[in-house]
């Protein structure tokens, strides 16, 4: 998650984002779920944003939905940009395309399934994907992104197949969100200050809040998080302790011919504790491998339902994490293997073999 929410704000790259008045959730679900929106508001607002004092860079763009239908490959969000203006989409696209995108082709979050001849499906009609972002563990990652003239393509695609997204609105007159950039030493608040007297009817979204508010609300799931471990690994030492203890009491003859025949005390305890890590180390292994049959093919599922940016970490810190929880595993284990190992010890030989004579 902590590398989800890094993906997050470096792709938001803008200072502020203004979208109209009631649709800030509708903006954040988005770009950290992917969940399918559109909202539109008077282009002429761009024009007016212009003259705001502080502002270095602003870029607009068009939403847009697919259905979940025939006409489509699947319920996509559909993000147009303004080629001329933009300073978000197309450094993404310059990574993996190694130039702009072309009237008519497509970029596609790394989560949209496309076709085998490199097309997606939208109102019937068939677009060239010319490349897939990288995951980035946010909603992008289910996005498809468009140039304004692409876009109006669509918006006509979609207005033949009787959908109509807004009364009174396409691309031409409409937009839904802006992207700003603020003067570099220029303090942010004082921007929102400025449009907001300037401006009315729109909401804006400080990236840094955003980024912020997701951090606080990562750091409080964390925190539950390390509490139930914590919780598990006591309850789990005191299941293993008792586990040990019960199996020693079972075993006390076998331990106390053991000794007869001239095993040392030494000897007796590491018996036991290579039972316990073999126990420890099997147990280990195949919780491992069922945790990793359901993280790693559910992770988009997972993603979506804590609702915050989520990026499967490299096969190294896997691999690191798995190394850890194993030896966790094993340590816990052998602390419980001691009491066990101190009582077999405190046995006396003779007595034991005499009980129930």
């Amino acid at each position: 998650m902590k590398k989800g929410l890094s993906s997050l704000e470096m792709r938001l790259g803008g200072d502020l984002i203004v979208v109209p008045l009631g649709y800030e959730q509708k903006q954040e679900s988005i770009l950290l779920t992917g969940e399918p929106s559109y909202f539109y508001f008077d282009k002429e607002i761009l024009g007016k944003l212009k003259g705001v004092e502080g502002i270095s860079k602003l870029s607009p763009q068009f939403y847009l939905t697919s259905l979940n239908a025939s006409c489509c490959s699947l319920p996509l969000q559909i993000v147009g940009f303004d080629p001329e203006t933009d300073f978000l989409v197309q450094p993404w696209i310059r990574e993996v395309l190694g130039k702009n995108l072309e009237k008519g082709a497509l970029i596609v979050g790394s989560d949209v399934l496309i076709e085998e001849d490199r097309k997606i499906k939208l109102f019937d009609q068939g677009y060239l994907v010319a490349a897939k972002l990288d995951k980035t563990g946010t909603g992008l990652d289910q996005t498809v992104f468009a140039t304004m003239d692409t876009i109006k393509s669509i918006y006509s695609d979609a207005k033949d197949k009787g959908l109509y997204f807004s009364e009174n609105t396409n691309p031409d007159t409409s937009i839904s969100s802006i992207f700003i950039k603020v003067q570099k030493d220029y303090d942010i608040d004082q921007v929102v200050t400025n449009i907001r007297q300037n401006i009315d009817g729109v909401q804006i979204i400080k990236s840094k809040t955003l980024i912020s508010s997701i951090a606080d609300s990562f750091s409080h799931f964390t925190t539950v998080f390390y509490a139930f471990a914590l919780a598990f690994l006591v309850i789990t030492l005191a299941v293993l302790t008792a586990m040990f203890s019960a199996s020693v009491n079972e075993r006390k003859k076998e331990f106390a011919m053991l000794r007869i025949l001239g095993a040392t005390r030494k000897k007796v305890a590491s018996i036991l504790f290579w039972e316990s890590l073999y126990i420890s180390v099997v147990g280990s292994v195949i919780g491992i491998i069922l945790a990793a049959l359901i993280v790693f093919p559910y992770s988009v599922f997972i993603g979506d339902s804590i609702g915050v940016p989520y990026l499967q970490p490299s096969l190294l810190w896997i691999f690191v994490i798995g190394m850890g929880t194993l030896l966790t595993a094993i340590g816990v284990s052998i602390l419980a293997s001691i009491y066990s190992v101190i009582k077999i010890n405190r046995f006396e030989t003779y007595l034991i073999l005499r009980e129930g004579e």
